[in-house]
């Protein structure tokens, strides 16, 4: 197995769970963004990389309901690394910033939902903490509001937004 040369210290997926995915309101490209998460969790599977499941609760993902679980397209390895947040900021009285000390992360890939929510606000804080983030385009999905369609949302925040800014777009190089 070739090693993957675009990888940073972890993947973090954001809120990838029933009540977010596969609610009534159809997320934008979610086969796609599944079918890439997927890919992104072998790989750092397979470099003994840690992989984060961040899990938002709240009175409509209730922990241990099947809205709060992460959705079974994901096969939860043992190892991986699962938080509990009550805030769009998965740093905000969580754990996660002790745990990435513990790891001495430096770099993290974040993908999940929604772009302008959860997806946005961890982007910031964690680089206003000084992790270097990176993404693979596309592996980021939301739904579409009064204001923008769900793909014009997520080209906004991935191109006017995020790139260069608050993180680097990277190349998955596992494919020949």
């Amino acid at each position: 197995m070739l090693k993957e040369k675009n990888m940073a210290d972890v993947l973090m997926i954001i809120d990838m769970q029933n009540g977010v995915c596969r609610s009534s309101e159809p997320l934008a490209n979610l086969t796609k963004v599944i079918s890439g998460i997927k890919e992104r969790i072998n790989i750092y599977h397979s470099q003994n990389k840690p992989v984060i499941f961040v899990q938002h609760n709240d009175e409509d993902l209730v922990k241990n309901s099947y809205n709060w679980k992460i959705i079974n397209d994901f096969k939860v390895s043992s190892h991986d690394i699962l938080i509990q947040k009550v805030h769009a900021n998965s740093f905000y009285h969580t754990d996660l910033q002790k745990i990435l000390d513990k790891y001495e992360i430096k770099s993290i890939e974040i993908c999940g939902a929604q772009v302008e929510f959860c997806v946005d606000t961890t982007i910031k804080m964690a680089h206003g903490l000084g992790y270097h983030l990176e993404m693979v385009r596309g592996l980021t999905t939301t739904i579409s509001n009064q204001m923008m369609t769900a793909q014009q949302t997520s080209n906004f925040y991935q191109d006017q937004i995020w790139n260069h800014r608050f993180l680097t777009f990277i190349e998955p190089h596992n494919k020949n």
